[in-house]
């Protein structure tokens, strides 16, 4: 509770105050230190979609995202987001510093046309970034030794939280960078990056074996085994649905034919789908609706 001077002195809770102020509660706001969300699998995954050029250099330095953000309390799928921002997921397109810098956060980049500091190793970058990013976020001591060259200059603890990196979204205007919602920008990568775990487990769920899949010809012949060289069983699936429970080679073991793994189909004539799944447990049923996988 704190006194607030509009209403003559009366005590109110943070949240109301938040509000009278026109900012976000702090309990809705993403706090930069804590533990990575996400795995340096997402974060190499999204990278790719977005650049599929990235040189393997970039792909493998993720994880040291990770490593040197834990040994901070740093979150380093932050800092990893942020960096996307700042190279544009390291195409370095319109960005003030290059690949060879190992400067992917723009550190020292204070005005247009400067190209800001240079790093050795990838890895003495990413750890200059996290010290940067935790001189904002707390007052916290460093672990490591101190090597960003401008940690000095951070007023230690005024940026807890990821969407005040921007100054313009800074109550006291103190942060990263002047662009306009930059912590915004930063969280919106870090969402993305976050759903690609989703991505993931979908397809976990429809390309591992059994599954389902869709047949809309009559005539798809099941054979003796995983190939044209084997024996036609003299029998057609028939259009409908199929549980396969082993794949070889673009050929589908039918369910119905496990026991002498007899009945194989060729899963290019079918389309793979999200079968409904009931599971009932305590009275609660769960399903997950059917859906065609391209």
């Amino acid at each position: 509770m704190v006194l607030h001077p509009a209403l003559g002195g009366l005590r109110v809770n943070k949240d109301i105050r938040a509000a009278m102020e026109g900012s976000p509660a702090a309990d809705s706001l993403t706090t930069i230190m804590g533990k990575a969300q996400v795995t340096a699998e997402q974060m190499a995954s999204y990278l790719k979609k977005k650049n599929p050029s990235v040189p393997q250099s970039v792909l493998d330095m993720i994880p040291l995202y990770l490593s040197e953000g834990e040994a901070e309390g740093v979150r380093g799928d932050i800092a990893f987001a942020q960096s996307c921002l700042e190279t544009g997921n390291f195409t370095f397109s319109g960005s003030a510093v290059n690949l060879k810098q190992n400067n992917f956060c723009g550190l020292g980049v204070t005005q247009r046309g400067k190209t800001g500091l240079a790093f050795d190793t990838p890895q003495l970058d990413i750890r200059a970034q996290i010290q940067h990013l935790k001189a904002y976020a707390s007052t916290d001591a460093l672990i490591n030794e101190r090597i960003d060259p401008r940690f000095r200059y951070v007023k230690r603890g005024c940026a807890p939280y990821a969407e005040w990196l921007g100054q313009k979204e800074k109550p006291q205007g103190k942060g990263w960078a002047a662009g306009e919602k930059y912590g915004e920008k930063i969280l919106s990568i870090l969402k993305a990056i976050v759903s690609e775990g989703k991505v993931q487990f979908m397809e976990s769920l429809t390309l591992s074996a059994p599954y389902m899949v869709r047949v809309a010809i009559p005539d798809l012949n099941i054979r003796r085994g995983s190939g044209t060289d084997f024996p036609k069983r003299g029998k057609f699936t028939g259009v409908g649905i199929f549980t396969i429970i082993e794949e070889k080679d673009g050929w589908g073991l039918l369910k119905a034919y496990a026991e002498k793994r007899d009945g194989w189909i060729s899963l290019a004539f079918t389309t793979r789908i999200l079968g409904e799944m009931i599971h009932k447990r305590r009275g609660i049923c769960l399903c997950i609706i059917s859906a065609d996988i391209p």
